[in-house]
């Protein structure tokens, strides 16, 4: 018979760190501890598996399990010595989730699980403290009528701001046992009106609801979205633990915190976190109450009064000092830990590798490495690739001047600037409209991951460094401010209000997550440099990895910005993104609508000085590196005019009239333009365009080769390419132009002719293609849209749904199709080899930028991925990962 439940705690830990996948992370570090003989709080796990088998079973538990359960229960009983349900000394117990990669906040969690009209007063005399009883109780209601029951939270929350109001206090901490009393009853008054039943009072009931409530929130809309946003497999599951409470809120005494062993938005090697006397974990993260620091040097950086837990708790938290040490040591990483202080006494809840920025990871990795707790490579593994885009946040141009509004807590790094909006949906539309968007909280709640995710950064008027806000924003790199209390912000007015200043709905803000500062309008950013610990980390990355890294560029400036960021050449440069120019767009429009090839040859011959001037700047910057420049590509009804201004130029430039000009350009409509004239197809049937550009190549590379003496490798790139004989034809054309610019010039320089793979026809062929190509180029964005038959410009629209039921892991058109424009690469990869042994090999498309698609490249062989200049170091450090993985198997 399977085995779904796992003890931790008392000497008896079944489970280890390294059954994270059957545990999940809290189920498996609980364990861990336990075993280690840190104070865990007993309990046992209902693993990842019973997840599959609750949906399978059509939501339902086999009957198997109950006597598991009660074994698990029996067990905590025993190390406790109460009993559930014990009218006398209840025992009372904490169900929460735990999947195998950590989701904060996303799923399910219930507290003080265990009580009832009855057990409620054997806890206040076995405490001795009525009011810690009862305050219990209420959470509990609250909470289990939220979870478990599905009720409006909001109506719980309304009668406890009525208590308050009614006792003429502001703070929980005012009410006292008589208070919580009352409330007890008006919460169970909500029950039986919302949910037509009274409140479960066997406490049988209430954990089964419990467990099933924690299984099901693995399905919430939120898991489900931060699961997209995070590439999490649906079919992992999510663990559940049961634990014995402990309780930070039985006076002065107790308290409750979550810290971190390192600071994760700098990486400083000093303890980081908060704390709150009299309080229960949910009142630290859910920001319910602003904490207080944890330490007396961070208290005193931002100027707090209230003291901190070394401060006013100094035994405990020399205690808990060497906890966070020996927990660092043990698992090599830094740890997000959540503990409770019961009457003096210590309790670890939970710990596991701490969510940071990238700033963080790359300063902890290479302080790891420095301090010999882990080796350089694993230093190199450690780092997400993709989170190396929070190093290219903007910052505020310190010269700027800015009008700061209000002030809150720097809860994670960055500057943003955006419309404010009140609510994750309207940031969601927003975003989708292509504005920038600051969303603003009260305090955000994982019903909120969409909005965060569409917005540029986050602002909250409660909350701490800790807060579900901070934690998401900073795993997320959006930047975040939190606990900003001069916020006042109303939802259905959708404005907020600072002092005298409102800001409604789609008013501009900045905010400065690294500073904790609002700002009223737009302040300027500047791009930061990339230097220390990301100069350290790419060094070693480059010395573990074999594809090289090139980027995509025809600008000067992103040449520039690509080589600062290490590309080792460009794999593609886009020539049409030149003829776009302002300057030069009627010579183009001119030259596609000519009648004849004197026309055309006319046009182009205002366009060669242009184009040869665009490679001189371009060689000159890139030299010695190779460039590949992808000759003419896109459908020409691309640069066609549209006004009557628009015709009227071109009419007069070209000595023609409009009306003529109309007429051509109606004999150029294509009904399906991506798959008409363009490409090769226009070098073969406009040679012309093709030889100017040629020409353009070579002359600028003779160029720059006489003034420097330092030869730039042009690799001409011929698009679309799907026959052999296409790519003969066209070949023979450069090669010819070659030969003439270096007879006139009376010099030679090295180039290679080859082409783009982005046809299922050309990668099937690749080995006819390979006679005529000195290289292949796989154009990955346009192979996606021949291959799978989806237009990427129209695909939005129904490619989320794919990938929310499957059909897709990821979105094709970011992560490449591994099975399908994965085989053809692959395919292309071999034939054309096979056919010309040392053929160079690359991806130019968008792909070139994505982790796992750089990560495929590597396992397929290939020479180089080219990505965006700014996802270089992105692409650089996922291919060292490639190989460093490779070298583990």
């Amino acid at each position: 018979m399977s085995r779904y439940v796992y003890r931790f705690g008392g000497g008896a830990s079944d489970g280890e760190a390294g059954n994270r996948n059957l545990l999940g992370g809290k189920g498996a570090n609980l364990a861990e501890m336990a075993s280690i003989g840190l104070p865990v709080p007993p309990g046992f796990t209902i693993s990842t598996e019973m997840c599959a088998v609750y949906y399978a079973e059509g939501e339902r538990f086999p009957e198997s399990l109950r006597a598991e359960v009660a074994d698990g229960i029996a067990h905590i009983e025993g190390l406790t010595g109460k009993s559930f349900g014990d009218p006398a000394d209840p025992l009372l117990v904490s169900v929460r989730s735990g999947a195998r990669v950590s989701m904060p906040g996303m799923m399910d969690t219930v507290l003080n699980l265990g009580l009832n009209d009855e057990t409620v007063e054997g806890l206040a005399a076995v405490s001795g403290d009525p009011r810690f009883a009862w305050d219990s109780y209420r959470r509990f209601i609250q909470m289990y009528s939220d979870v478990v029951l599905g009720l409006d939270h909001g109506r719980f929350e309304e009668a406890l701001e009525i208590a308050k109001e009614d006792k003429g206090v502001h703070l929980d901490t005012e009410l006292e046992a008589e208070d919580w009393r009352r409330l007890v009853g008006a919460y169970k008054e909500l029950v039986e009106e919302l949910w037509g039943k009274p409140f479960p009072q066997d406490v049988h009931e209430q954990l089964w609801g419990a467990i099933g409530a924690v299984f099901g929130s693995w399905q919430s809309d939120r898991a489900k979205t931060y699961r997209r946003l995070n590439s999490i497999p649906g079919d992992w599951g999510t663990a559940v633990n049961v634990q014995a409470m402990v309780f930070g809120n039985m006076g002065e005494t107790s308290a409750t915190g979550v810290a971190f062993t390192r600071n994760p938005s700098t990486g400083e090697h000093a303890y980081y976190g908060e704390y709150l006397i009299n309080a229960q974990g949910e009142d630290v993260v859910a920001g319910i109450r602003t904490p207080q620091y944890l330490t007396r040097a961070a208290r005193e950086a931002a100027g707090a009064k209230a003291a901190s837990m070394e401060e006013s708790m100094p035994e405990v938290f020399a205690e808990l000092a060497r906890v966070f040490d020996l927990l660092e040591r043990h698992y090599r990483d830094i740890q997000d830990i959540e503990f409770t202080v019961e009457r003096g006494r210590l309790f670890m809840l939970q710990t596991r590798s701490g969510k940071r920025t990238a700033k963080a990871a790359l300063r902890i990795a290479v302080d790891m490495a420095g301090d010999g707790l882990i080796t350089e490579e694993e230093a190199v593994l450690r780092i997400d690739p993709s989170a190396l885009d929070q190093l290219l946040h903007p910052t505020l141009d310190p010269d700027a001047p800015r009008q700061v509004i209000a002030k809150g807590l720097p809860a994670s790094p960055g500057a943003a600037c955006g419309l404010a909006v009140f609510d994750a949906d309207t940031a969601e539309r927003f975003a989708a409209l292509g504005e920038k968007v600051i969303l603003v909280r009260i305090e955000t709640s994982p019903e909120d991951i969409h909005g965060m995710h569409a917005a540029q950064g986050i602002l909250t008027a409660r909350g701490g460094m800790t807060s579900h806000a901070a934690v998401v924003a900073r795993g997320m790199g959006r930047p975040c401010v939190s606990g900003a209390g001069s916020l006042r912000i109303d939802y259905s007015a959708k404005r907020m209000k600072v002092g005298t200043v409102e800001v409604a709905e789609g008013d501009t803000l900045t905010i400065d997550g690294s500073a904790g500062e609002v700002m009223l309008g737009a302040v300027p950013t500047v791009r930061p440099e990339l230097v220390g610990d990301f100069g350290v980390l790419m060094e070693w990355a480059d010395r573990s990895r074999r594809l090289r890294v090139r980027t995509n560029a025809e600008t000067p400036n992103d040449c520039r910005t690509a080589r600062q960021f290490g590309a080792e050449g460009i794999g593609l440069c886009r020539t049409e993104h030149m003829f776009f120019d302002s300057e030069r767009i009627a010579a183009v429009r001119q030259m596609i609508l000519a009648e004849n090839e004197a026309g055309r040859r006319s046009a182009l011959a205002k366009l060669l000085p242009e184009q040869r001037s665009d490679f001189v700047e371009i060689f000159t910057i890139m030299a010695p590196l190779p460039v590949t420049i992808r000759l003419l590509d896109p459908p020409l009804h691309e640069f066609l005019p549209q006004s009557e201004t628009e015709f009227a130029e071109v009419a007069a430039a070209a000595g023609s009239t409009v009306e003529a000009l109309r007429r051509r350009a109606a004999e150029l409509h294509e009904t399906n333009p991506m798959l008409g004239h363009r490409g090769c197809r226009l070098g073969i049937t406009y040679p012309e365009i093709y030889e100017m550009q040629a020409r353009a190549i070579f002359e600028a590379a003779v160029a720059v080769a006489e003034e420097s003496g330092a030869a730039p490798v042009p690799e001409v790139m011929v698009p679309l390419v799907a026959t052999r004989a296409e790519l003969a034809i066209i070949r023979a054309l450069i090669d010819r132009t070659a030969e003439t610019v270096f007879g006139e010039r009376g010099r030679r320089i090295d180039y290679l002719v080859g082409t783009m793979i982005e046809l299922p026809r050309a990668a099937l062929r690749a080995a006819d293609i390979a006679a005529e190509a000195e290289f292949f180029s796989f154009g990955t964005n346009d192979l996606t849209q021949t291959t799978l038959g989806v237009s990427r410009d129209d695909a939005a629209r129904f490619l989320t749904s794919y990938v929310e039921q499957g059909v897709y892991e990821r979105d094709p058109f970011v992560s490449i199709d591994v099975e399908g424009v994965g085989e053809l690469i692959a395919i292309a990869a071999e034939r054309g080899r096979g056919a010309r042994p040392g053929l160079k090999l690359g991806i130019c498309g968008e792909h070139g930028g994505d982790p796992a698609s750089v990560a495929f490249c590597h396992e397929a062989g290939l020479d180089y991925v080219s990505a965006s200049p700014y996802r270089v170091p992105i692409a650089r450090l996922a291919a060292a990962q490639a190989a460093l993985r490779e070298k583990l198997r």
